[in-house]
């Protein structure tokens, strides 16, 4: 799995026009899943993420995490995080899940995650809006291949 983390005042996500998830103050999560990815794999990461200390404290340092600053965490899937350019200007999609895979890891993600703080989703293979009031800007991108 692959997320790309930013820390956010407030995210949304919209289909067609419609609101369908917001947060405030938290994390903004896109997530890519890879066809060899499992739920152990989903476990980790998903601590890894609530654990993350990138919320400032009185002094500007790092120090906090999403559930110390009672934020929330907007998750959403992004097949095109493993997108390669290797051979060529288009990117191709070898590595990333099918949908009959993904689903239900993309679902399994988003419990994990709610077991450490309220975590919202957007549209599974929608062709989703995504707006984000970045704080920071703070980006951080984990690959559960480098946990290992």
């Amino acid at each position: 799995m692959r997320a790309v983390i930013q820390r956010v005042n407030a995210a949304s996500v919209s289909v067609d026009g419609r609101l369908v998830s917001s947060v405030g103050k938290g994390l903004l999560v896109l997530l890519g899943i890879n066809r060899e990815d499992t739920e152990a794999e989903a476990k980790k990461l998903a601590a890894k993420i609530a654990g993350l200390r990138i919320f400032c404290d009185d002094r500007d340092k790092m120090f906090f995490s999403v559930k110390d600053v009672g934020g929330q965490i907007l998750l959403i899937s992004n097949f095109t995080l493993y997108g390669s350019v290797r051979h060529g200007y288009r990117p191709e999609f070898i590595r990333s899940a099918g949908a009959a895979a993904a689903r239900p890891l993309y679902d399994f993600m988003l419990k994990e995650l709610d077991n450490y703080v309220p975590t919202k989703g957007g549209v599974f293979g929608g062709d989703m809006k995504v707006c984000a009031d970045n704080d920071g800007p703070v980006t951080i991108i984990i690959d559960t291949d480098e946990l290992k």
